[in-house]
């Protein structure tokens, strides 16, 4: 990768007005893995008002020493660039923030204050002449760029291992959520946590309570997101943190099934998880995977091959809406996601379920929840470790849902209804508002150009003038002509869907 441009004049800049300045942290991590960073950061011996002199279009609103510039950067990840003077922080008497922050002259200071080896390393410019000073302190990475890096961070990389930046205990006891950082870099990285590390993680874990809910959803739900998201959810269990996040989860644990499945509770939760993310499934629609058998353990009845759960799926659905109340996710979230979790089990045989319960499925989900509620049931089915063969069935439900969701052929699709009728032509409640309705029903399938209130009324006048026999023997034939079409239209419909 190259340094973006927008980073390399704010280094150049700082330079030559006499200060140093690197590019710092997650950034450097992902430019040495080759990943795209989700923003960068410039740290500098600068003072925040010194910063702000250099770069007029700048924004300092803080006590820790961040002023942001803007770039005028076309890329929104470049747009707005962080630049942080040096800095060391006191104790964190809280287990969440410093008591104090300090600046710091040196950059190998401020860089020992950070979580993971990985994130304590800097990028320079070394044509700046202060930093080509610090040249025999510098790996070289590339053409005018060198790296430093104190703590052994490119070797962690190259050898995939989270490991914190000198005493573990210390690192988490600064800020608890660093426990859960570990597990999603571990996560999003595919990288395994260093022995020491992971046993101050166990060790410091009841420490998590410390930590705003909002911090924990924020971490649980890049974890979710991650590459190796399964293994993020099974390190929690292990190093004792999903008990503070996810207990529910946890009662799983050993809970064996029934003959539909050959995995447990938990071996199947997190196998519908791992289906997900490795079918790029969106964040709510990942939940929905987790949490779908939420309520089995809770729910079940007898052992062996024969033993029930019956109402998992309901008691599922009231667990997830506290589950996510408890981790403050949104009110639209959680609602999506208990929609999946309450809905997850429709059954659907191509045999024996009609249109009817087919349109109720779509009326109780949305038809714009259909799409995900399917993702989710095929989580499912392929996280049971006995994968029927659902593909046809779920081709075949998506032909029927398109054919109720549409609903092409018939009155509702016009743009007056019998109330209508009644109140423009004073017309009572009888057969003749039908006859009328379908016969006008087959003349906007002819031309649906004239789908249009002022020209049905109209011609809706000039139908009623004909006596109730003629009507009747009109609507016949249309609901003849509207069966085929709609026949037709479903031969489509089907063969889109490759069914028969």
């Amino acid at each position: 990768m190259i340094l973006p441009k927008e980073v390399k004049k704010i280094i150049a800049d700082l330079n030559e007005s006499g200060f140093e300045a690197y590019a710092v942290g997650g950034c450097v991590r992902d430019f040495i893995l080759n990943r795209e960073p989700y923003d960068w950061d410039v740290a500098t011996n600068a003072k925040p008002e010194e910063i702000q002199k250099i770069f007029r279009k700048s924004v300092y609103e803080n006590n820790f020493g961040t002023v942001a510039v803007n770039t005028e950067s076309e890329n929104e990840t470049l747009k707005i660039v962080e630049i942080t003077t040096f800095r060391v922080e006191e104790k964190y008497t809280d287990k969440r923030h410093p008591d104090a922050v300090k600046f710091a002259s040196k950059l190998e200071d401020d860089l020992a204050r950070r979580d993971f080896t990985i994130n304590a390393m800097a990028l320079g410019v070394t044509s700046g002449k202060r930093q080509a000073a610090r040249i025999n302190n510098m790996s070289h990475v590339a053409n005018h760029m060198s790296l430093i890096d104190p703590f052994g961070g490119q070797k962690d990389i190259a050898d995939k291992i989270i490991r914190t930046v000198g005493n573990a205990d210390e690192r988490f006891n600064e800020d608890a959520l660093r426990l859960m950082r570990a597990v999603r870099f571990a996560a999003q990285l595919n990288f395994s946590i260093e022995e020491k590390t992971a046993e101050a993680i166990k060790k410091n874990s009841n420490d998590l309570v410390a930590i705003s809910k909002e911090r924990i959803r924020d971490e649980f739900a890049k974890i979710i997101m991650a590459e190796n998201a399964k293994t993020g959810i099974e390190m929690l269990r292990e190093y004792g943190l999903l008990k503070h996040v996810l207990p529910e989860l946890d009662e799983g644990w050993q809970v064996g099934q029934n003959k539909h499945h050959i995995y447990t509770v938990w071996e199947h939760n997190l196998l519908a998880l791992d289906w997900a993310v490795k079918n790029n499934y969106k964040l709510e629609n990942r939940v929905a995977a987790l949490l779908h058998d939420i309520g089995k353990p809770r729910t079940k009845r007898g052992e062996g091959p024969d033993s029930t759960f019956y109402n998992h799926e309901v008691v599922g659905a009231k667990m997830t809406a506290k589950i996510l109340e408890r981790l403050k996710f949104s009110k639209k979230f959680i609602e999506k996601v208990v929609l999946l979790v309450r809905y997850h089990l429709f059954y659907y045989n191509v045999e024996e379920v009609s249109e009817s319960s087919v349109r109720r499925l779509v009326k109780n989900v949305g038809p714009e929840n259909i799409d995900d509620l399917l993702e989710v049931r095929i989580a499912d089915r392929k996280g049971s470790g006995v994968p029927k063969a659902e593909p046809y069935k779920l081709r075949h439900l998506r032909a029927i849902i398109e054919k109720v969701s549409r609903d092409p052929i018939s009155v509702k699709m016009l743009k007056i209804n019998g109330d209508i009728l009644m109140k423009e032509l004073k017309l009572k409640p009888g057969p003749k508002i039908g006859h009328i309705l379908n016969i006008l029903l087959d003349e906007i399938i002819e031309n649906p150009k004239n789908n249009k209130k002022d020209y049905l009324l109209k011609r809706a006048a000039e139908l009623n003038e004909e006596p109730l026999e003629k009507l009747e023997k009109m609507r016949k034939i249309a609901q003849t002509k509207t069966q085929e079409a709609a026949e037709e239209e479903f031969r489509g419909i089907k063969s889109k869907y490759r069914v028969s």
